[in-house]
């Protein structure tokens, strides 16, 4: 009598998944944490972005001077604006989650954390961010004199560190975004087909889900 010493990892068949996904489209509150550390990452990393733009932006407003009111105030004031407008996406996927308004699986992908929305709110927030930084940079050195007074140090360092975190952001968005293209292009990289084993009786045998023998395919 032949033996497997080694059997590959269970596998369910197509009928079993494709029973399995209907099942799961029968439950939509389950969609809102399917891939839990896709969401982990982006909600942890939009509470990072609220928490950076917001005491960025209060640090500029408090310590708005007569010489440099005016740059000071609007950085401080876009950055807060973006940090509320992130904290306002957060809390708005979360009441729909909780009121379970939404019925179709691609709705509730493109606004769960680490769907569709979440990617626009970083691509956008790296644009603006990034923005600001080319343009406190331009003034910085438009306004250049012998002396380079203080206020256009202070307004240098500022335009590299936004230029900075707004090209890093960007750099992450894109790979973020590469990495979700070449899944959807290649998902038999990410999901295994299913593993057949021959013994040496010459009988075909499948792994399934629901049962720990063989069952004889042929």
């Amino acid at each position: 009598m032949s033996s497997i010493d080694e059997l590959p990892p269970p596998r369910a068949s197509p009928n079993q998944e494709h029973i399995q996904n209907e099942a799961l489209e029968e439950h939509t509150e389950l969609w809102w944490s399917r891939e839990p550390v896709k969401s982990i990452v982006c909600y942890s990393f939009s509470v990072i972005l609220i928490l950076a733009c917001g005491i960025g932006g209060i640090v500029l407003l408090s310590s708005t001077t007569s010489q440099s009111g005016e740059w000071r105030l609007a950085v401080g004031v876009t950055l807060c604006i973006l940090a509320l407008l992130v904290l306002l996406k957060q809390l708005l996927s979360s009441a729909i989650q909780d009121m379970q308004c939404l019925t179709r699986r691609d709705h509730i992908n493109m606004l769960k954390s680490g769907g569709m929305s979440d990617t626009l709110v970083f691509l956008i927030s790296s644009i603006i961010i990034l923005a600001c930084g080319i343009v406190l940079l331009i003034l910085s050195f438009a306004g250049e004199t012998p002396g380079f007074p203080p206020f256009l140090v202070t307004m240098h360092s500022v335009g590299v560190s936004l230029v900075v975190v707004g090209s890093l952001l960007l750099s992450g968005v894109v790979v973020f975004i590469l990495l979700l293209v070449c899944r959807s292009c290649f998902p038999n990289r990410f999901h295994p087909r299913n593993m057949w084993v021959f013994s040496i009786s010459g009988q075909l045998h499948q792994r399934q889900n629901t049962t720990s023998s063989l069952a004889n395919l042929i």
